[in-house]
Protein backbone atom coordinates (compact mmCIF):
# COMPACT_ATOMS: atom_id res chain seq x y z
CA UNK A 1 0.00 0.00 0.00
CA UNK A 2 1.58 2.98 -1.21
CA UNK A 3 2.77 5.86 1.46
CA UNK A 4 2.22 2.94 4.11
CA UNK A 5 3.72 -0.16 3.36
CA UNK A 6 7.49 1.44 2.35
CA UNK A 7 6.94 3.09 6.03
CA UNK A 8 7.04 -0.52 7.68
CA UNK A 9 9.99 -1.62 5.30
CA UNK A 10 12.42 -3.93 8.07
CA UNK A 11 15.93 -2.82 6.13
CA UNK A 12 14.81 1.04 5.55
CA UNK A 13 14.34 0.60 9.29
CA UNK A 14 17.12 -0.70 10.46
CA UNK A 15 19.46 1.63 7.76
CA UNK A 16 18.03 4.69 10.02
CA UNK A 17 18.53 2.80 13.59
CA UNK A 18 21.92 1.75 12.48
CA UNK A 19 22.62 5.85 11.71
CA UNK A 20 20.87 6.95 15.58
CA UNK A 21 23.53 4.52 16.74
CA UNK A 22 26.23 5.99 14.56
CA UNK A 23 25.26 9.20 15.44
CA UNK A 24 24.56 9.52 18.82
CA UNK A 25 27.53 10.48 21.35
CA UNK A 26 25.72 11.89 24.50
CA UNK A 27 22.48 11.36 26.52
CA UNK A 28 19.42 13.02 24.61
CA UNK A 29 15.74 13.16 25.86
CA UNK A 30 12.88 13.27 23.13
CA UNK A 31 9.42 13.81 23.73
CA UNK A 32 7.10 12.45 21.02
CA UNK A 33 4.56 14.26 21.58
CA UNK A 34 1.48 11.75 20.25
CA UNK A 35 -0.21 9.12 22.14
CA UNK A 36 -0.11 7.42 18.34
CA UNK A 37 3.50 7.78 17.88
CA UNK A 38 4.12 6.51 21.61
CA UNK A 39 1.88 3.39 20.66
CA UNK A 40 4.10 2.53 17.38
CA UNK A 41 7.37 2.85 19.60
CA UNK A 42 6.05 0.40 21.99
CA UNK A 43 4.23 -1.38 19.47
CA UNK A 44 7.22 -2.13 17.19
CA UNK A 45 10.13 -2.64 20.14
CA UNK A 46 11.61 0.80 19.24
CA UNK A 47 12.44 1.49 22.49
CA UNK A 48 14.48 -1.44 23.22
CA UNK A 49 16.46 -1.16 19.92
CA UNK A 50 17.61 2.52 20.82
CA UNK A 51 21.15 2.96 22.22
CA UNK A 52 20.85 3.81 25.42
CA UNK A 53 21.68 7.28 24.92
CA UNK A 54 18.14 8.18 23.78
CA UNK A 55 15.40 8.14 25.73
CA UNK A 56 11.68 8.69 24.45
CA UNK A 57 9.89 10.73 26.69
CA UNK A 58 6.22 10.27 26.43
CA UNK A 59 4.06 13.35 25.88
CA UNK A 60 0.19 14.77 26.82
CA UNK A 61 -0.63 13.74 23.17
CA UNK A 62 -3.94 11.92 24.21
CA UNK A 63 -6.98 13.93 23.99
CA UNK A 64 -8.82 11.42 25.99
CA UNK A 65 -6.48 11.29 28.47
CA UNK A 66 -6.19 14.98 29.33
CA UNK A 67 -10.24 15.63 29.28
CA UNK A 68 -11.21 16.78 32.73
CA UNK A 69 -12.47 14.95 35.41
CA UNK A 70 -15.38 17.01 35.78
CA UNK A 71 -15.96 16.94 32.03
CA UNK A 72 -16.49 13.43 32.13
CA UNK A 73 -18.92 13.12 35.07
CA UNK A 74 -20.93 16.45 33.13
CA UNK A 75 -21.24 13.47 30.18
CA UNK A 76 -22.38 11.07 32.13
CA UNK A 77 -24.70 13.28 33.76
CA UNK A 78 -26.10 14.20 30.54
CA UNK A 79 -26.36 10.62 29.02
CA UNK A 80 -28.49 9.50 32.48
CA UNK A 81 -31.47 12.42 31.52
CA UNK A 82 -33.91 10.05 30.12
CA UNK A 83 -34.74 12.79 27.45
CA UNK A 84 -30.93 12.86 26.10
CA UNK A 85 -28.88 10.82 23.74
CA UNK A 86 -25.23 11.10 24.13
CA UNK A 87 -22.88 10.32 21.14
CA UNK A 88 -19.21 9.70 21.64
CA UNK A 89 -15.88 8.34 20.05
CA UNK A 90 -15.63 4.92 21.67
CA UNK A 91 -12.58 6.18 23.23
CA UNK A 92 -14.37 7.81 25.53
CA UNK A 93 -16.57 4.66 27.34
CA UNK A 94 -14.08 3.42 29.35
CA UNK A 95 -12.01 6.42 30.75
CA UNK A 96 -13.23 7.00 34.63
CA UNK A 97 -14.99 9.71 35.99
CA UNK A 98 -15.15 10.33 39.65
CA UNK A 99 -18.11 7.80 40.21
CA UNK A 100 -18.40 5.51 37.05
CA UNK A 101 -17.56 5.69 33.36
CA UNK A 102 -19.99 6.24 30.12
CA UNK A 103 -20.19 2.45 29.30
CA UNK A 104 -21.36 1.64 33.08
CA UNK A 105 -23.70 4.63 32.76
CA UNK A 106 -24.96 2.65 29.25
CA UNK A 107 -25.13 -0.54 30.93
CA UNK A 108 -27.71 0.93 33.68
CA UNK A 109 -30.19 2.30 30.60
CA UNK A 110 -28.43 5.36 29.55
CA UNK A 111 -28.66 5.71 25.62
CA UNK A 112 -25.01 6.45 24.86
CA UNK A 113 -24.09 5.76 21.33
CA UNK A 114 -20.26 5.15 19.89
CA UNK A 115 -20.15 6.79 16.37
CA UNK A 116 -17.42 6.88 14.00
CA UNK A 117 -18.30 10.91 12.70
CA UNK A 118 -19.90 13.70 14.39
CA UNK A 119 -22.00 14.23 11.47
CA UNK A 120 -23.79 11.13 12.88
CA UNK A 121 -25.27 12.74 15.78
CA UNK A 122 -26.35 15.28 13.50
CA UNK A 123 -28.01 12.51 11.30
CA UNK A 124 -29.74 11.01 14.95
CA UNK A 125 -30.88 14.73 15.86
CA UNK A 126 -32.73 15.11 13.17
CA UNK A 127 -34.30 11.82 13.25
CA UNK A 128 -35.29 12.33 16.92
CA UNK A 129 -36.66 15.79 17.00
CA UNK A 130 -38.14 14.90 20.58
CA UNK A 131 -34.81 14.07 22.06
CA UNK A 132 -31.80 16.12 22.78
CA UNK A 133 -28.66 14.82 21.13
CA UNK A 134 -25.69 15.60 22.56
CA UNK A 135 -22.26 14.74 20.75
CA UNK A 136 -18.44 14.51 23.43
CA UNK A 137 -16.93 16.50 21.14
CA UNK A 138 -12.92 15.50 22.21
CA UNK A 139 -9.56 15.70 20.47
CA UNK A 140 -6.78 17.92 19.63
CA UNK A 141 -6.74 19.99 16.27
CA UNK A 142 -7.29 16.81 14.03
CA UNK A 143 -11.02 15.92 15.23
CA UNK A 144 -11.68 19.86 15.87
CA UNK A 145 -12.95 20.40 12.32
CA UNK A 146 -15.35 17.52 12.22
CA UNK A 147 -16.97 18.54 15.36
CA UNK A 148 -16.68 22.49 13.79
CA UNK A 149 -18.77 20.58 10.60
CA UNK A 150 -21.15 18.95 12.51
CA UNK A 151 -22.32 22.76 14.76
CA UNK A 152 -22.02 23.87 10.64
CA UNK A 153 -24.43 21.32 9.50
CA UNK A 154 -26.92 21.20 12.71
CA UNK A 155 -27.15 25.21 11.91
CA UNK A 156 -28.09 25.03 8.55
CA UNK A 157 -30.38 22.30 8.64
CA UNK A 158 -32.10 24.71 11.59
CA UNK A 159 -32.07 21.85 14.47
CA UNK A 160 -33.04 22.79 18.08
CA UNK A 161 -31.93 19.39 19.70
CA UNK A 162 -28.32 18.96 18.75
CA UNK A 163 -25.09 20.41 20.56
CA UNK A 164 -21.35 19.35 21.54
CA UNK A 165 -20.07 19.02 24.34
CA UNK A 166 -16.56 20.52 23.79
CA UNK A 167 -13.41 19.11 24.65
CA UNK A 168 -10.84 20.46 22.19
CA UNK A 169 -7.92 21.04 23.04
CA UNK A 170 -4.31 22.86 21.29
CA UNK A 171 -0.84 21.12 20.83
CA UNK A 172 1.10 23.78 20.52
CA UNK A 173 0.57 25.29 24.29
CA UNK A 174 0.64 22.13 25.82
CA UNK A 175 4.00 21.63 24.37
CA UNK A 176 5.21 24.85 25.75
CA UNK A 177 3.40 24.52 29.40
CA UNK A 178 6.01 21.00 28.61
CA UNK A 179 9.19 22.82 28.38
CA UNK A 180 8.45 25.68 30.95
CA UNK A 181 7.65 23.00 33.73
CA UNK A 182 10.48 22.71 36.25
CA UNK A 183 10.71 19.03 36.02
CA UNK A 184 11.12 19.02 32.20
CA UNK A 185 14.31 17.60 30.93
CA UNK A 186 13.27 17.36 26.56
CA UNK A 187 16.01 18.50 24.53
CA UNK A 188 13.98 17.77 21.03
CA UNK A 189 10.05 16.99 19.95
CA UNK A 190 8.59 14.73 17.67
CA UNK A 191 5.40 16.61 16.28
CA UNK A 192 2.20 15.37 15.48
CA UNK A 193 2.07 14.57 12.19
CA UNK A 194 -1.68 14.71 12.09
CA UNK A 195 -2.27 17.86 13.78
CA UNK A 196 0.22 19.17 11.36
CA UNK A 197 -1.75 18.15 8.35
CA UNK A 198 -4.74 20.62 9.78
CA UNK A 199 -2.89 23.20 11.14
CA UNK A 200 0.07 23.64 9.36
CA UNK A 201 3.50 24.33 10.73
CA UNK A 202 3.67 28.17 11.45
CA UNK A 203 2.74 27.66 14.96
CA UNK A 204 5.56 26.14 15.84
CA UNK A 205 8.26 28.17 15.15
CA UNK A 206 8.01 30.40 17.54
CA UNK A 207 8.56 27.96 20.00
CA UNK A 208 11.82 26.73 18.09
CA UNK A 209 13.26 29.90 18.16
CA UNK A 210 12.26 30.77 21.44
CA UNK A 211 13.37 27.99 23.25
CA UNK A 212 16.24 26.64 20.96
CA UNK A 213 14.49 23.39 20.59
CA UNK A 214 14.78 20.82 17.77
CA UNK A 215 11.01 20.09 16.37
CA UNK A 216 10.54 17.02 13.49
CA UNK A 217 6.99 16.50 12.28
CA UNK A 218 6.71 13.27 11.98
CA UNK A 219 4.20 10.07 10.67
CA UNK A 220 3.35 7.16 13.21
CA UNK A 221 4.66 4.08 10.90
CA UNK A 222 8.41 2.76 12.59
CA UNK A 223 10.05 4.29 9.62
CA UNK A 224 8.60 7.91 9.91
CA UNK A 225 9.59 7.82 13.53
CA UNK A 226 12.89 6.28 13.15
CA UNK A 227 13.97 9.12 10.74
CA UNK A 228 12.65 11.49 12.84
CA UNK A 229 14.41 10.16 15.36
CA UNK A 230 17.72 10.54 13.49
CA UNK A 231 17.07 13.99 12.29
CA UNK A 232 16.69 15.07 15.81
CA UNK A 233 19.98 13.66 17.11
CA UNK A 234 21.57 15.16 14.15
CA UNK A 235 20.55 18.62 15.26
CA UNK A 236 21.26 18.01 18.56
CA UNK A 237 25.12 16.62 18.24
CA UNK A 238 25.10 19.86 15.56
CA UNK A 239 24.04 22.08 18.71
CA UNK A 240 21.22 22.94 15.81
CA UNK A 241 17.24 23.88 16.68
CA UNK A 242 15.49 23.99 13.60
CA UNK A 243 11.93 22.79 12.93
CA UNK A 244 11.75 19.93 10.39
CA UNK A 245 9.16 17.96 8.53
CA UNK A 246 9.81 14.21 8.32
CA UNK A 247 6.04 13.57 6.87
CA UNK A 248 6.08 15.74 4.00
CA UNK A 249 3.91 13.13 2.27
CA UNK A 250 1.00 14.45 4.01
CA UNK A 251 2.00 17.70 6.25
CA UNK A 252 2.35 20.82 4.20
CA UNK A 253 3.65 23.83 5.56
CA UNK A 254 0.50 25.81 5.28
CA UNK A 255 -1.71 23.38 6.82
CA UNK A 256 -5.30 22.90 5.48
CA UNK A 257 -7.00 26.34 4.74
CA UNK A 258 -10.29 25.12 4.82
CA UNK A 259 -10.47 23.11 7.96
CA UNK A 260 -8.40 26.18 9.15
CA UNK A 261 -11.42 28.50 8.20
CA UNK A 262 -14.03 26.23 9.22
CA UNK A 263 -12.03 25.85 12.72
CA UNK A 264 -12.35 29.47 13.27
CA UNK A 265 -15.97 30.26 12.33
CA UNK A 266 -17.45 27.86 14.50
CA UNK A 267 -14.69 27.81 17.48
CA UNK A 268 -12.78 30.75 19.51
CA UNK A 269 -9.61 30.10 21.28
CA UNK A 270 -9.67 29.58 25.24
CA UNK A 271 -7.85 28.37 28.13
CA UNK A 272 -8.57 25.06 28.89
CA UNK A 273 -7.92 22.72 32.10
CA UNK A 274 -6.15 19.00 30.83
CA UNK A 275 -6.59 16.19 33.66
CA UNK A 276 -3.95 15.76 35.44
CA UNK A 277 -2.05 18.70 33.96
CA UNK A 278 -3.98 21.84 34.96
CA UNK A 279 -5.12 24.93 32.98
CA UNK A 280 -3.17 25.89 30.04
CA UNK A 281 -3.17 29.43 28.80
CA UNK A 282 -5.16 29.48 25.43
CA UNK A 283 -5.09 25.95 24.94
CA UNK A 284 -8.65 25.24 23.99
CA UNK A 285 -11.41 25.65 21.73
CA UNK A 286 -15.00 26.56 22.61
CA UNK A 287 -18.26 27.20 20.68
CA UNK A 288 -18.47 30.98 19.95
CA UNK A 289 -20.57 32.88 20.95
CA UNK A 290 -22.57 33.23 17.87
CA UNK A 291 -23.44 29.33 18.38
CA UNK A 292 -24.27 29.32 21.96
CA UNK A 293 -27.17 27.44 21.08
CA UNK A 294 -24.86 24.30 19.95
CA UNK A 295 -23.23 24.26 22.99
CA UNK A 296 -24.19 21.64 25.69
CA UNK A 297 -22.09 23.80 28.64
CA UNK A 298 -24.55 26.29 28.19
CA UNK A 299 -27.62 24.76 27.21
CA UNK A 300 -28.00 22.96 30.22
CA UNK A 301 -27.45 23.76 33.68
CA UNK A 302 -24.88 21.08 34.88
CA UNK A 303 -23.77 21.90 38.83
CA UNK A 304 -21.23 19.24 38.43
CA UNK A 305 -18.67 18.99 41.76
CA UNK A 306 -15.06 18.97 40.98
CA UNK A 307 -13.35 15.77 42.33
CA UNK A 308 -9.84 15.00 42.99
CA UNK A 309 -7.78 12.55 41.04
CA UNK A 310 -6.77 9.15 42.86
CA UNK A 311 -3.86 10.15 44.95
CA UNK A 312 -2.26 6.27 43.49
CA UNK A 313 -2.97 7.55 40.19
CA UNK A 314 0.24 9.30 38.87
CA UNK A 315 -1.36 10.26 35.24
CA UNK A 316 -0.35 13.33 35.42
CA UNK A 317 3.21 12.51 35.40
CA UNK A 318 3.38 10.31 32.38
CA UNK A 319 1.19 12.82 30.57
CA UNK A 320 3.74 15.37 31.53
CA UNK A 321 6.72 13.07 30.27
CA UNK A 322 8.56 13.46 34.14
CA UNK A 323 7.35 9.38 34.61
CA UNK A 324 7.28 6.21 32.77
CA UNK A 325 4.09 4.17 33.24
CA UNK A 326 5.91 1.14 34.55
CA UNK A 327 6.84 3.47 37.55
CA UNK A 328 3.37 3.94 38.86
CA UNK A 329 2.98 1.32 41.84
CA UNK A 330 -0.51 0.28 40.54
CA UNK A 331 0.67 -0.51 37.23
CA UNK A 332 -1.10 -3.71 36.19
CA UNK A 333 -1.86 -4.05 39.47
CA UNK A 334 -4.80 -2.04 40.95
CA UNK A 335 -4.82 -0.21 37.58
CA UNK A 336 -5.65 -2.19 34.17
CA UNK A 337 -7.56 -1.77 30.88
CA UNK A 338 -10.02 -3.47 32.64
CA UNK A 339 -10.50 -1.44 35.88
CA UNK A 340 -8.38 1.48 35.13
CA UNK A 341 -7.66 4.29 37.23
CA UNK A 342 -6.71 6.81 34.99
CA UNK A 343 -7.09 7.55 31.46
CA UNK A 344 -3.54 6.51 30.08
CA UNK A 345 -4.30 2.81 30.83
CA UNK A 346 -8.08 2.77 28.46
CA UNK A 347 -7.31 5.09 25.87
CA UNK A 348 -5.97 4.00 22.54
CA UNK A 349 -3.44 6.46 22.25
CA UNK A 350 -2.87 6.20 26.22
CA UNK A 351 1.04 5.34 26.93
CA UNK A 352 0.04 3.08 30.16
CA UNK A 353 -2.06 0.95 27.60
CA UNK A 354 0.65 0.72 25.27
CA UNK A 355 3.16 -0.13 27.89
CA UNK A 356 0.36 -2.72 28.96
CA UNK A 357 -0.50 -4.52 25.60
CA UNK A 358 3.07 -4.11 24.01
CA UNK A 359 5.99 -3.79 26.10
CA UNK A 360 8.09 -6.69 26.48
CA UNK A 361 5.70 -8.40 24.17
CA UNK A 362 5.98 -6.98 20.91
CA UNK A 363 7.44 -8.48 17.72
CA UNK A 364 10.45 -5.96 16.97
CA UNK A 365 10.62 -4.48 13.49
CA UNK A 366 14.12 -5.52 12.35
Amino acid sequence: MKFLSEYRDADLAKKYLDEIHATVTQPWNIMEVCGGQTHSLVKNGIMDLLPKEVQMIHGPGCPVCVTPLHLIDKAIYLAEDENVILCSFGDMLRVPGSEKSLLQAKAAGADVRILYSPLEAVQIANDNPNKEVVFFAVGFETTAPANALSVDKAHDLGLTNFSILASQVLVPPAMEAVIEDEESKIDAFLAAGHVCTIMGMDEYYPLVTRYKIPMVVTGFEPVDLLQGILLTIQQLEKGEAILENQYSRVVKPEGNHKAQELLRKIFTISDREWRGIGTIPVSGLEVRPEYASFDANLKFNINIKKVEEPKECIAGLVLKGIKKPMECSQFGKKCTPQNPMGAPMVSSEGACAAYYHFSGAAETIV
